[in-house]
This record gives structure tokens, sequence and C-alpha cells, in this order.
């Protein structure tokens, strides 16, 4: 209901003039909306992020020229991270719940930060030859 409201009193155009007008490179408004993306995993849900924050972003994908979904890519990849960090890390706290007595929320985090920084160098490696994410969807569907 928020996205569709937002759009029909023309929110949706007001952040596309608002981010259009700040003169971005692709490069840097990737940057900034996956940032704005891992903040927003600490304390939401990713059915959140999707349904209410993504529609906001979609309109500006045509003006900086980025495939829908190579930022859909970006969007899973950050999720997964945001929701393993701290300082909220739900994912890390569900685990605790359901792990045995002897183990703390530390050997959890402990766990996790190899993860962390995979995913984080999966992002970058995505971000430098965005080939190594769409090659599949290139091939199946002739893009």
């Amino acid at each position: 209901m928020f996205s569709a409201v937002f759009a029909i009193l023309g929110g949706d155009a007001l952040i596309k003039d608002f981010v259009v007008g700040l003169d971005l490179s692709p490069l840097t408004f990737l940057i900034v909306t996956q940032i704005i993306i891992f903040i927003l995993g600490w304390p939401l849900e990713w059915t959140e992020i999707i349904v209410i924050f993504v529609p906001i972003f979609l309109p500006l994908l045509d003006h900086f020229g980025i495939d829908p979904l190579f930022f859909g890519i970006l969007i899973a990849l950050n999720i997964q991270t945001s929701f393993l960090s701290p300082p909220v890390a739900m994912a890390p706290f569900y685990l605790k719940g359901v792990a045995p007595k002897h183990v703390n929320i530390n050997d959890i985090f402990a766990g996790v930060t190899p993860f962390i920084f995979i995913v984080l160098v999966a992002m970058v490696l995505l971000y430098m030859f965005p080939a190594i994410g769409m090659w599949l969807p290139n091939y199946l569907y002739g893009s």
C-alpha cells in the first residue's frame, strides 16, 4: 500500500527529480543505493525493503542506464550481508535462539564474519565485472 500511495501522490517523481539533480555517476548511484539498502537491512526484513524501497529506486535505473536484473542481484547480495552484520544482525540472533547453550553470540559472529567478507568481495567483483552475474540471463534471453 505504501508504494502504491507513494507513487500515486507523486513521491517517486519527487525522489527521481531530486536524485537526478544531484548529478551522480551510475557507479555513485549504485554505491549510494546499496549503502541505503545495507543500513535498512538492520531493522527491516527483506520483504519491507523489496516492497517499499526498491520501487523508489526502480524509476532511476533507466536514467543511469543500469540493468534492473543487475540491480536486483546486487540487492540480493547486499541484503544477505546486512542481515548478518552488527549492530542489529537479525540472522545471528535467530541462530542464537536455536543454538545449544554452550554456543554464545560471539561464536556465531565469528562464524558469519568470513561469509560477510566473501559476499562483499563478490559484490566488488560484480561491480567491476558485471558479466559475472549477467552471462546466464544474457545467454538464455539473448540480451
